[in-house]
């Protein structure tokens, strides 16, 4: 099959969304499929087999793309209407997967091209608008809640990633074979093009502070967004190190803004000594930092979409402390993670237990491994994107009268 993904985001950066278009791609590819990846200017390209990236100008007058809805994202999107159009001028393709906002002009498009059609929903675009403070209009939040009903009643396929997102789609088509639940839980080394030359030892090197030897690391690796609850990992820490001295806190992900922002309020918290904060790392070096952590940490303290990083870190090894929200409750519980109300007191008594209670940081270490293979595993995972394709084959007789089959129908085939 010939699939365009359109992709408006910055692809490939290190954040979720393009995590999430990467890992589809590649299983497309593994399965047979030339792919055409529509996405911003900005970005590195990828090295996958039978995958060609499109790219729109890059647009630097408008700044850096920020995560959520911003005017420069909408710009970027008008230009990516352009492109979109132009391509499927040009050339027939069997599927298009649209990520994101993308949906509402490829819907607007699929009556001129022959194409199925793809929803794939990483999260509810009129929530974005609300959870970023992007507007308080009723009017514009109104606009994209009929919008992304239309969109998940007219597609051919809605993909989500979280039973969240799920229970949110099915609110609105139904259960429906339409409709199919993939995780965000694949995680291999990113293939970029020319990263052969760079070594992950090399960009450690550059990316990481010396950290000290002997000390058991509390690692936590991701964005410095407001929601996901640094501030509250830095005040927990402070606590947590008083009965544990010898811990100490690395925080990977950040710019340079926000890591002088959050340095202040280390120091603020007596942290001087006792935390390294750094810039965002290749996925390889995330991974060598995973595989020295004594503990990892996943603060965030606002949203209902897992986080991808969750999945790595069930199969990891190393003991997760984890806020008690929807966000993880809906994967994790307390058999597989320290789970903790996202204040300060709690979080520090959940980090001092997966530091300092050996049976129970080994107990959870099994129990969590053992959800990864049951739920998530790299077969699982590649299973629902055949099916996603088998649905969307049209050659594949109509099936009206099938019962749909349960989110969680397939699991992992070779268990």
């Amino acid at each position: 099959m010939r699939v365009l993904a359109v992709a408006p985001e910055p692809f490939f950066t290190p954040r979720g969304t393009p995590f999430s278009v990467y890992y589809r791609t590649l299983v497309a590819s593994r399965l047979g499929a030339s792919v055409d990846v529509l996405t911003y200017g900005e970005g590195e390209d990828i090295a996958l087999t039978d995958v060609r990236t499109i790219r729109i100008p890059p647009m630097r007058f408008l700044g850096s793309v920020k995560i959520g809805p911003s005017l420069g994202k909408l710009a970027r999107d008008l230009v990516m209407v352009v492109w979109t159009t132009a391509i499927l001028v040009r050339r027939r393709y069997d599927i298009v997967h649209a990520h994101e906002e993308a949906i509402f002009w490829c819907l607007f498009l699929k009556p001129f091209f022959d194409f199925k059609l793809v929803y794939d929903m990483h999260s509810s675009l009129p929530q974005q608008l609300t959870n970023f403070e992007y507007t308080d209009s009723k009017l514009i939040v109104g606009v994209f809640r009929w919008l992304e009903r239309y969109a998940l009643r007219h597609s051919d396929a809605v993909v989500t990633i979280c039973e969240a997102l799920a229970d949110h789609a099915e609110s609105e088509m139904g259960e429906s074979e339409r409709h199919l639940l993939i995780e965000n839980s694949l995680f291999e080394e990113i293939r970029l093009a020319g990263m052969q030359d760079r070594s992950a030892e090399d960009s450690a090197g550059e990316a990481i502070p010396d950290l000290p030897a002997g000390r058991p690391l509390v690692l936590y690796a991701g964005t410095f967004e407001p929601y996901q609850g640094i501030d509250l990992l830095l005040q927990s820490f402070a606590i947590a190190v008083r009965e544990v001295p010898a811990a100490y806190l690395l925080v990977v992900g950040g710019t340079e803004a926000q890591i002088r922002r959050y340095e202040k309020i280390a120091e603020g918290c007596g942290l001087t000594d006792d935390i390294s904060l750094a810039q965002r790392v290749p996925s390889s070096v995330a991974r060598s930092l995973l595989a020295r952590a004594a503990v990892v940490t996943s603060p965030r303290v606002t949203g209902t979409n897992t986080p991808l990083k969750i999945y790595e870190l069930l199969a990891s090894g190393v003991p997760l402390v984890a806020t008690d929200i929807p966000s993880h409750t809906q994967v994790l519980d307390d058999g597989v993670c320290f789970l903790a109300q996202p204040e300060p007191e709690p979080f520090a008594r959940a980090l001092v237990a997966a530091l300092t209670d050996r049976e129970r940081r080994e107990r959870t270490i099994s129990a969590a491994r053992r959800l990864y293979e049951d739920e998530y595993s790299p077969a699982a995972y590649e299973e629902k994107m055949r099916r996603l394709f088998e649905l969307l084959d049209p050659r594949r007789p109509e099936a009206a009268d099938t019962a749909p089959p349960s989110r969680h129908s397939v699991q992992n085939p070779t268990a």
